[in-house]
């Protein structure tokens, strides 16, 4: 027998289950009414337009990118995961970091892995996964990136991950997605840059003493990337 407790439970969900596919229907009607013009303009949704700074992304895994206070010890190129990775060490005053950025060097190129790529080469151990939240200069809002501790057997780091698009960024992929589908509607695209920072800490310290440091890097190296490759070509 169904209980009453059951049919408010069914007449509380069905409101939620409409309004999920209006939103649904309403965000479909969007992009085919902004595609409009483009397919009177005859242009093909499976043509992608190019990307304008993949001169600029492909010349960053060459050299890198120059932080304020900081000196570049080594900048070279390694291999993760089947790609080409812009390698740096950092050094101020005694302490060094490690950055690791992966841009777009191909227009139909996309964020997929690429953290699983880092975690499997560099064979370290990991916990304390939280969101890291910074605010550069410029940005249209906070970023937040993934922050998390990680360890190998003779090292700990606290770790800060998260892809870099112009204006913005997000540690998931599937939030560069969305607004490349936009950015297509006008015959743009959204370039990219996997970014990933290792800030050496105590033997299995804690992360709270890194987060100063870990929110300034990172608002350095998107500033950097706003201001070099993805400024306009």
């Amino acid at each position: 027998m169904e209980t009453s407790k059951s049919k408010n439970k069914g007449s509380f969900l069905y409101p939620i289950q409409v309004r999920r596919l209006l939103l649904t229907l309403m965000l479909s009607l969007l992009v085919i009414v902004a595609a409009l013009p483009g397919y009177w303009r005859g242009w093909s949704w499976w043509d992608l337009p190019k990307v304008a700074n993949i001169e600029q992304l492909t010349r960053l895994r060459k050299v890198g990118l120059t932080l304020p206070g900081w000196e570049t010890l080594v900048q070279e190129r390694a291999a993760i995961g089947g790609h080409d990775w812009s390698v740096q060490v950092l050094a101020q005053n005694d302490r060094q970091i490690l950055l690791l950025l992966l841009p777009q060097v191909y227009y139909r190129n996309q964020p997929e892995v690429e953290w699983n790529d880092v975690a499997g080469a560099q064979r370290w151990r990991s916990d304390s996964y939280q969101t890291l939240s910074f605010s550069p200069a410029g940005n249209h809002s906070p970023i937040p990136a993934r922050f998390f501790r990680a360890w190998t057997q003779r090292q700990t780091f606290a770790v800060v991950q998260w892809y870099a698009w112009p204006g913005g960024g997000h540690y998931a992929p599937a939030r560069w997605f969305w607004r490349d589908q936009f950015a297509q509607i006008r015959r743009q695209r959204l370039p990219w840059v996997a970014v990933c920072l290792k800030i050496p800490i105590e033997p299995l310290g804690e992360l709270e003493p890194a987060i100063s440091l870990a929110t300034s890097l990172a608002e350095q190296v998107q500033s950097a990337l706003n201001d070099g490759p993805f400024a306009q070509p």
